[in-house]
């Protein structure tokens, strides 16, 4: 049920959306890959001016959802890093430390939960699995293609269940 006194929500991803992941990717290239030195690195991501600037623009008009496949052992370190990059606060959805489930799993299942009470204006992500399910599950999607695409990131997105 939706109510339309409320503001709609807008979501957002923040790897390859809002924050640039290529300088930490090298941490995934290896066997095993080196998952806490991959997450231990995004505070030094640079912001992604695309998606930043379509967060800001959404902002005036709707409530924005942070919506990651971060870990929650990431909440302060992400909490600061959309601050020092100026992003409109808001809640930040992240996974369980032990959930492995790919983000097209745990993302739906969140987007369906924000649904129930809101009206969810648009998902904004670059995962193509993540975004294929949610517009088949009936969500509006920006695909976020403004990030260079990483086969070692979309492998792991796809497989490992980590980001």
């Amino acid at each position: 049920m939706t109510d339309s006194s409320e503001r709609r929500i807008t979501v957002f991803d923040l790897d390859n959306t809002l924050a640039d992941t290529a300088h930490r990717q090298h941490f995934l290239e290896q066997r095993p890959r080196n998952w806490a030195a991959f997450f231990a690195a995004a505070p030094e991501d640079p912001p992604l001016a695309e998606g930043v600037t379509l967060a800001l623009e959404q902002a005036r008009e709707c409530e924005i959802v942070y919506l990651t496949g971060r870990p929650e052992r990431c909440r302060r370190s992400t909490l600061a890093w959309l601050a020092a990059h100026g992003l409109p606060e808001g809640r930040v959805h992240m996974r369980g430390n032990a959930d492995r489930r790919p983000a097209r799993f745990t993302k739906l299942e969140v987007l369906r939960r924000l649904a129930r009470d809101r009206e969810i204006r648009f998902l904004v992500d670059d995962d193509e699995l993540v975004c294929d399910d949610a517009e088949r599950a009936g969500f509006t999607v920006v695909r976020a293609r403004w990030a260079a695409k990483s086969a070692v990131l979309q492998d792991a997105q796809a497989r490992e269940g980590r980001t």
